[in-house]
């Protein structure tokens, strides 16, 4: 079925084959930039659109979400923070703490979907289900079994689950 939805998941600089540098700093202005892109130059309104964020491009997808309302969230494989990826008994968040996306999801409104690998080698697991946990409009979450960091699209239940949240979960506009 047809959502009539756009998804909004710029690359992040310096990452994936993205120019720029990479820094917290550039990531929200670029996500910053499509948004304002979407909703003036090409007049997307904000239930219309989906956003999706992988790794450390969760944390400007966090970071949006939780000043602006939207369709959905889709987090694939995020990170609670730097430090927590860095230092995992971190239980606090520091004013030195880069990407405090932990802090920041209790501020997003719209429904969001967690995805995560179990066997993730790079972002812990247990980011995910700490990000899962402190979301107020989290829906059912899907835990990977045996999948790592970047083979999560190789399993059949990744685009089911993503087909079932847009089709079936999300508000008809």
């Amino acid at each position: 079925p047809h959502t009539h939805t756009h998804q909004l998941a710029p690359p992040s600089p310096g990452y994936g084959g993205s120019s720029g540098k990479p820094s917290e700093k550039n990531l929200y202005a670029d996500i910053d930039a499509a948004w304002t892109a979407l909703r003036t130059r090409y007049g997307v309104c904000p239930e219309n659109i989906i956003l999706y964020g992988q790794s450390i491009g969760t944390v400007p997808t966090v970071d949006l979400a939780s000043r602006y309302e939207c369709a959905a969230v889709i987090l694939h494989s995020p990170l609670m923070s730097g430090l927590r990826v860095a230092f995992p008994d971190t239980r606090k968040t520091y004013c030195f703490d880069a990407f405090p996306s932990i802090d920041k999801i209790t501020k997003v409104a719209s429904p969001v979907l967690v995805i995560h690998g179990t066997e993730d080698e790079v972002i812990d697991f247990s980011h995910g289900l700490a990000m899962f946990e402190q979301c107020p409009k989290a829906v059912e979450p899907l835990w990977v079994e045996g999948a790592g960091h970047n083979d999560i699209e190789l399993y059949a239940q990744y685009l089911e689950r993503l087909k079932q949240f847009i089709s079936h979960e999300l508000p008809s506009s």
